[in-house]
C-alpha cells in the first residue's frame, strides 16, 4: 500500500531546499500545504485522508481531524509546543509524535532579548511617533539597571538569562523544577515564589510551555503585582497570558508595555491592536532562517525514518500532557 505524507506546517523548506529535498530523495509522497498559511481544523479534516505522516507546525490536530485519518501513524512537530495536538486523542489510537526542542531556543532567546530593549528604550513606540510627525525623545532604561524575571529557566529560558548576564542584567529565575547548577556565580538568582518574582521584576519574560497549570498563568491578580514601571514579554505560549487582563492593565497603566509574539487564537486581532504601548509580533519566535530550517529538517528526518522502518529519535518524552482549551 502507497504511503502518503501530508506537510501542513508552514512555512516549509522555503529558506532552505534541504528539508523537502530530504523527502523527495527518500521518494515518499507528499502534499504541501495549499493554502500558504497555518490550516484551520475545517481545512486539515480536508487534507488528512490518506495520510500516514504529517509534518506539523501549530495548525489543530484534534481527535476530529485524527478520525479523518485512520492510517495516521506520526505526526512530526516542527518546533516545541505541543498545544495544538490533542496528544491524549492520539496516545488512544497509537500515533508516535516527535518534536524539535532544541532548534528554535536561539532564535527565540535572541528575539526575547531584542523585544527587551524595544521596550526599554521605546523604539517601536518612537517609530510609530515619527510617521505621525511626532518628534518625542523618551528617556528609557538598560539592560544593566534593570531586573529580568525569567518565569521558566529551560532551554530557552536559560539562553535568555545568559545573553542578558552579557548586558549586566540582574537575572532573576523562577521554575517548578530550578536547575541549582545555574547558581549565583553565573548571575542567576532563584526565587522561591512567582508572586515574589513578579515584583521584584522589571522586566517579566515568560518561557514555560501551555499546560493546565500554566493557562492564564499571568492573570489580573500577578499583572497588579507587577511595577507600575515594569515591562512583559511573552514568547512562550499565547494562552499562559490572560490576554483580557493584559489589555486592561495596559489601558490603566498598571504596568508600562507589553511585548506579544505568541497568541490564545492565531492569526491575532484582538483590542492589543489599539495599544501604543504594546508591540505585538506575528508568532516570529523560531524564524531566523537556520534554527526554522532546523527544525524542518529534523521533522523531516522523523518522517523519512517512519517510512523506511528505522527507529525514531526525538520521541515527545513519555507521560507529556499537553494542554488547549480549544482541543
Amino acid at each position: 500500500m502507497n504511503q502518503h505524507l501530508l506537510i501542513s506546517a508552514v512555512p516549509f523548506s522555503t529558506a532552505d531546499a534541504a528539508p523537502l529535498s530530504t523527502i523527495k530523495s527518500a521518494g515518499i509522497s507528499y502534499t504541501l500545504n495549499p493554502h500558504g498559511r497555518t490550516l484551520s481544523e475545517e481545512e486539515m479534516i480536508s487534507l488528512v485522508p490518506g495520510c500516514h505522516v504529517i509534518i506539523a507546525g501549530t495548525e489543530p490536530i484534534t481527535a476530529a481531524v485524527m478520525d479523518r485519518a485512520p492510517s495516521l501513524k506520526l505526526i512530526a512537530r516542527v518546533g516545541i509546543g505541543l498545544d495544538s495536538i490533542d496528544l491524549e486523542a492520539a496516545h488512544k489510537r497509537g500515533i508516535q509524535i516527535t518534536y524539535t526542542p532544541d532548534e528554535p531556543a536561539p532564535a527565540v532567546a535572541e528575539l526575547t532579548v531584542g523585544l527587551a530593549i524595544d521596550l526599554l528604550r521605546h523604539v517601536s513606540m518612537s517609530n510609530r511617533g515619527l510617521r505621525k510627525q511626532i518628534w518625542d525623545r523618551p528617556l528609557g532604561r538598560r539592560l544593566s539597571e534593570s531586573a529580568i524575571g525569567l518565569v521558566g529557566v529551560g532551554r530557552i529560558g536559560r539562553l535568555v538569562g545568559l545573553h542578558l548576564r552579557a548586558f549586566g542584567a540582574r537575572v532573576l529565575c523562577y521554575d517548578i523544577a530550578p536547575d541549582l547548577q545555574l547558581s549565583a556565580r553565573d548571575g542567576f538568582e532563584w526565587v522561591d515564589e512567582l508572586d515574589q518574582l513578579i515584583e521584584k521584576s522589571d522586566i517579566l519574560s515568560l518561557h514555560v510551555p501551555l499546560t493546565e497549570k500554566t493557562y492564564h498563568l499571568i492573570g489580573v491578580a500577578e499583572l497588579r503585582r507587577m511595577k507600575k514601571s515594569a515591562v512583559l514579554i511573552n514568547t512562550a505560549r499565547g494562552g499562559v497570558v490572560d490576554e483580557t487582563a493584559l489589555f486592561n492593565a495596559l489601558s490603566k497603566g498598571e504596568i508600562s508595555a507589553a511585548a506579544v509574539d505568541v497568541f490564545e487564537s492565531e492569526p491575532y486581532a484582538g483590542r492589543l491592536i489599539e495599544l501604543d504601548n504594546c508591540i505585538l509580533t506575528c508568532h516570529l519566535g523560531s524564524c531566523s532562517v537556520d534554527c526554522h530550517t532546523a527544525m524542518e529538517l529534523k521533522a523531516a528526518e522523523e518522517a523519512v525514518r517512519y517510512f523506511k522502518g528505522q527507529p525514531l529519535r526525538g520521541l515527545i518524552p513519555v507521560g507529556t500532557v499537553a494542554f488547549n482549551p480549544g482541543v
